[in-house]
């Protein structure tokens, strides 16, 4: 467990100075191991390598090469699941049983695999017609598609794996270079998907290259670098601010997938008994995830009501060792996380939501980041738990008087992510699903994740898409072309 060396122009290599950093397990809180930590000149060197790969091999141009490379690194990866998964524990504390699905399992099957069948059926030039807009002659016109150049990519520690691996087939698929940068907290997943490309794949030297670290200053680089053409981020929105903010000095495009207050809307017309306990689930990995609806919103005739429901649901909870396949609930990823947790539940006592279960360090697992899992109801939605993202177990009931009232409070935020709708009927949730802005909604249960759904938000929860032909076409430059006609 635990590959410790950069990639940088294809070689596996120790950070400048031999610097490295612990990486710690947050269950633990013991050491797991060590880990290169890169310094400004280490990101510098792999920027201009990803910039000599892009810009003198034939990356950009050779699809079949592309397809081939996402093909044999989807081979590695498989050939290494089980380590990966034990890893991935390890490190970022997530529940065994989450591994199964969105953590590992699930992106494992179609990430790379579907960005890479899309190669040749991408879109990559289209006629729009003849067009004789001064009058001295009909040309033919077309749209071409060509690779952005390189994208610098900085990927956060809750669902590590699933990010970077949605995020590298789609750049790569479209003929891009890339150089990443994975969160400080958990960098032995990227460390060994770097591991695998350089021993398992013929993807040229500098077309990928992975520097962890814990300098903040190493990301700036890859932000404000003239050698980089985009970068995407996922994380936190203070983050994606200033980012934003260093890469317009450059004006490079970015893709920011951010934060999220997505909401759990139960209408009164559904099952209220068959989705309320379902309101738990929130608490998977700790509620580190920016999709998970966080403020659950039921009819105030039945807030009581719904209240116990989910009070049983909460307690229900089993949670603690992520690696029994029973508890649905690790730790969260670090002791400063756990203290932010910890101070919005203050919070939220301070401001006069009701505590209704949980609300502290479990007695029982006196080592490691974990939280209880939390209740809070007659939450006002102005309260700050209600409209900050806590990335912890803590759900927000809050009570809505009708339908307009509850959309009205489910756009109450500054975020747009994600969230759920349950109706009685598939009609009325999709009614009300066109009144909510967000970028993703499951309504009635369903689920509409996947490499071919575009995710992504509005308002402060990003700019750009994830996935789908929309999150192929984020790494890619458009060009218009035109030749006078009849010539060929």
């Amino acid at each position: 467990m635990g590959e410790h060396r950069m990639l940088i122009n294809g070689g596996l290599v120790e950070a400048e100075g031999g610097r490295t950093f612990e990486n710690v397990n947050p269950a633990t809180e013991e050491v797991l191991g060590r880990c290169a930590s890169g310094s400004a000149g280490d990101m510098a060197r792999a920027v201009a390598a990803a910039r000599r790969a892009f810009d003198e091999s034939d990356w950009a141009r050779d699809r079949a090469l592309r397809k081939a490379s996402l093909l044999q690194l989807q081979e590695a990866l498989e050939g290494e699941r089980e380590e990966l998964r034990a890893e991935l524990v390890a490190e970022v504390g997530c529940p065994l049983l989450s591994t199964f699905g969105p953590q590992l399992d699930a992106p494992l099957r179609e990430a790379l695999t579907w960005p890479a069948g899309q190669i040749e059926s991408f879109a990559w030039e289209r006629s729009i017609g003849l067009g004789n807009p001064f009058g001295i002659g009909e040309s033919e016109r077309e749209v071409w598609k060509e690779p952005i150049g390189v994208v610098g990519v900085i990927v956060p520690w809750n669902f590590p794996v699933e990010i970077i691996l949605n995020k590298l087939g789609p750049a790569l698929a479209m003929g891009n270079a890339v150089v990443l940068k994975p969160a400080p907290d958990t960098p032995w997943n990227a460390t060994r998907i770097g591991r695998l490309i350089a021993e398992k794949t013929d993807i040229p030297p500098g077309i990928v290259n992975i520097v962890p670290s814990v300098d903040h200053a190493v990301g700036e680089v890859i932000s404000t670098s003239p050698d980089v053409d985009l970068v995407a981020f996922t994380g936190s929105t203070a983050t994606g601010r200033r980012i934003m903010a260093a890469a317009a000095s450059t004006l490079k495009p970015v893709f920011l997938e951010l934060g999220g207050k997505s909401v759990n809307l139960v209408l009164e017309d559904a099952d209220l008994a068959a989705t309320v306990p379902a309101s738990a689930a929130m608490c998977l990995h700790a509620g580190q995830g920016c999709a998970m609806a966080t403020r659950l919103l039921v009819p105030r005739a039945r807030h009581d009501e719904c209240v116990e429901m989910a009070r049983a649901a909460f307690e229900a909870v089993s949670y603690g060792d992520p690696t029994d396949a029973a508890n649905l609930q690790g730790p969260q990823v670090s002791r400063r996380q756990q203290e932010r947790v910890l101070g919005y539940i203050e919070k939220g006592r301070a401001e006069g939501a009701r505590l209704v279960t949980g609300g502290g360090i479990p007695k029982h697992l006196p080592r490691g980041y974990f939280v209880e899992p939390t209740l809070f109801a007659d939450v006002d939605n102005s309260m700050t738990i209600a409209q900050e993202e806590i990335f912890g177990p803590v759900l927000c009931v809050i009570g809505y008087e009708d339908e307009d009232d509850a959309v009205r409070i489910a756009n109450d935020s500054p975020y747009g992510l994600s969230g759920l709708i349950t109706a009685g009927s598939l009609e009325r949730a999709k009614r009300v699903a066109r009144r909510i802005r967000t970028g993703t909604l499951g309504l009635n249960g369903g689920i509409w994740y996947g490499p071919d759904a575009p995710f992504g938000g509005y308002k402060a929860s990003g700019i750009g898409r994830q996935c789908g032909i929309e999150g192929l076409e984020m790494f890619t430059e458009t060009k218009t072309v035109g030749w006078p006609a009849g010539q060929s």
